[in-house]
């Protein structure tokens, strides 16, 4: 997003968000923010249509990633920012909270497998039990001709 566009939603100006920029650099790497070039300007300006005489904007914009529109919350004082900046906080204590409930699911499904194998290697061990009774010969019953073992 565009520097001006991000003041408006912030409600300061585009002088007063640039200025908090500058102030605050090493906040703002390059994959947070960048600066238009001037043929990029150029293009934009020619698409809105921008007075190239007095007033208008002489220098290239600003553009933020998402990442620089999150940082821009933390170094700007405006209602908005602060309460874009306390929502920004508010997802991140989310964010744990489902990461937690996922490992504590995860641990009860590892126990329940460590459960059920005990479980299921009991069965085995008798169908393995009965499997091996059968090897065993058979006494005869009934009435037969022959020998009995």
């Amino acid at each position: 997003m565009l520097d001006s566009d991000l003041a408006l939603l912030y409600g300061v100006s585009t002088k007063r968000l640039n200025e908090q920029v500058k102030r605050n650099r090493a906040r703002f790497p390059g994959d947070f923010m960048f600066q238009l070039t001037a043929a990029e300007f150029a293009g934009l300006r020619s698409q809105i249509v921008t007075s190239n005489a007095r007033g208008g904007r002489r220098t290239p914009p600003y553009a933020f990633t998402e990442q620089g529109v999150a940082m821009l919350s933390s170094v700007l004082h405006s209602q908005r920012a602060i309460q874009v900046n306390i929502e920004i906080m508010r997802a991140f204590v989310r964010l744990r909270h489902v990461l937690a409930s996922h490992k504590e699911l995860a641990r009860k499904l590892d126990a329940l497998e460590q459960k059920y194998d005990v479980q299921f290697r009991a069965v085995f061990d008798a169908i393995r039990a009965l499997m091996a009774e059968d090897a065993r010969p058979k006494r005869r019953i009934g009435f037969g001709l022959g020998t009995q073992p």
